[in-house]
């Protein structure tokens, strides 16, 4: 008898959960409570699977043998609660992928803040040494989706490597997913609101990603972030495998040690200490799979972060303009001006969450010569930041944003968005704000030449 199976979601995991388990074999059947994308809805039927949206069928749904639950529906969810009193078994959709890769290798990389930068420069790392490898989970394809092409196509032989980012919520709902590399590069407070407002969750939901990790496998991590060492400290089992650590003292004037090598960053596209921290876990990572020092030297020199992230759009009269809309929290920012060696006119704002931004004092003192404020409601930027007494105005959209920070600059300087807050106030997403403000940039009018980077 086929394995009734039933997906809750039908987003990108969703979908390519879906596809995986009907390509094995199963009986599948989709859910959403809300309306499904038409990109999604031409997949499903595509391969022939079928789905409901705008609500759940709660008895078909309950008389599944499995749940494939995509990670943004809580499980206080009505539906989720439903399936808990039942006891029926759920897992998530890198779960179900890790059952199918074989000997596949996977190296699966978590964090706070920096792992699609780290996520896209291990692939590339990967692909230049020319490994057969693909890279998804919470970029790109989702991890199951990659698994059923691989399978329908025999790609899976020789060795694949799978690189993925991986987020809390995924990790949530694994059982025996094992990466045979883990990173956990950095844990501060994020999404407190799916771990009853406590840090302590949301510390071991990252940890999930080295919990069945066993002998020759390796977790790499942060030696100088305090809630990960804490916990290290006060859960000493929790690491059944090999484990190393990147610490400050691997980080020097634009060179990082790892192992027995020294690798010279100074003039890759990688700026600021944080990206030095995410190559060297990227390295180590690579050592680890068989990658030479030299392949990895090479690939780190042509490599191109991925966009909204300290992403150079333009120079123009001499000010270079930096697209870091992806920097939606505090500690990212605190990345971003770290990284900043000229005066910088700093474009901040947008839908606060309750951002404390003391820590990013020291760096406005040292770099900011000028604020703008982009955003529906500033009340709370003009309070916190007017007592450093910078120049301080407001933008109601990205181009006004663009037009008064350019005002501000000079040349040699640098006009950074890093708006430590979400975007939904003037824009769809992070992504949105990152493009507008790229097109502004470039529809800029200069009397002068315009370098495009």
């Amino acid at each position: 008898m086929k394995k009734n199976i039933v997906v809750l979601g039908s987003g990108e995991s969703g979908v390519g959960a879906a596809i995986l388990a009907k390509q094995v074999g199963y009986t599948v059947f989709v859910s959403d409570k809300n309306a499904l994308l038409p990109v999604f809805k031409s997949d499903l039927e595509k391969h022939g699977i079928e789905y409901e949206e705008n609500g759940h069928s709660l008895e078909r749904i309950l008389s599944a043998d499995e749940i494939i639950k995509s990670p943004g529906i809580p499980e206080k969810s009505p539906v989720m609660q439903a399936i808990r009193k039942k006891n029926i078994p759920v897992i998530g959709e890198i779960e179900l992928g890790a059952q199918f890769v074989g000997s596949s290798k996977i190296l699966a990389i978590t964090g706070s803040n920096g792992k699609t930068t780290t996520t896209y420069l291990l692939y590339h790392i990967l692909k230049h040494a020319g490994l057969n490898v693909r890279m998804g989970g919470n970029v790109g394809k989702s991890f199951a989706e990659m698994v059923a092409e691989d399978l329908e196509h025999n790609h899976l032989e020789p060795e694949r490597h799978f690189v993925l980012e991986v987020s809390s919520f995924q990790l949530d709902d694994i059982q025996a997913f094992r990466p045979n590399v883990s990173l956990l590069l950095n844990i501060t407070p994020d999404h407190l609101d799916r771990y009853e407002y406590k840090l302590e969750n949301y510390i071991k939901s990252k940890f999930r990603i080295t919990m069945n990790q066993r002998g020759s496998d390796l977790m790499i991590t942060n030696a100088n972030d305090v809630n990960i060492q804490n916990y290290l400290s006060a859960t000493p089992d929790s690491v059944q495998c090999e484990k190393y650590e990147v610490g400050s003292a691997d980080l020097v004037d634009g060179y990082v040690r790892v192992a027995d090598y020294s690798f010279d960053l100074s003039s890759s596209a990688l700026k600021g200490p944080h990206n030095m921290f995410n190559a060297a876990c990227a390295i180590r990572a690579a050592l680890e799979v068989g990658v030479s020092a030299e392949e990895i030297e090479e690939a780190i020199y042509s490599f191109i972060p991925p966009p909204h992230r300290l992403e150079r759009v333009a120079e123009i009269n001499g000010v270079l303009f930096i697209n870091d809309s992806k920097a939606t929290n505090v500690d990212s920012v605190f990345y971003a001006l770290q990284a900043m060696d000229k005066p910088t006119v700093w474009i901040v704002g947008g839908t606060d969450k309750g951002n404390d931004y003391t820590p990013l004092f020291p760096f406005i003192e040292k770099n900011v010569k000028a604020i703008v404020c982009m955003g529906i409601d500033n009340v709370k930027l003009f309070k916190t930041f007017e007592p450093f007494g910078l120049p301080m105005v407001e933008a109601k959209s990205a181009d006004e944003a663009v037009r008064l920070a350019n005002d501000f600059a000079q040349a040699e300087d640098v006009v950074l968005l890093s708006p430590a807050c979400a975007s939904f106030d003037l824009f769809k997403n992070y992504e949105d704000r990152g493009d507008q403000f790229k097109k502004s940039v470039l529809a800029l009018n200069s009397k002068r030449s315009n370098k495009i980077i």
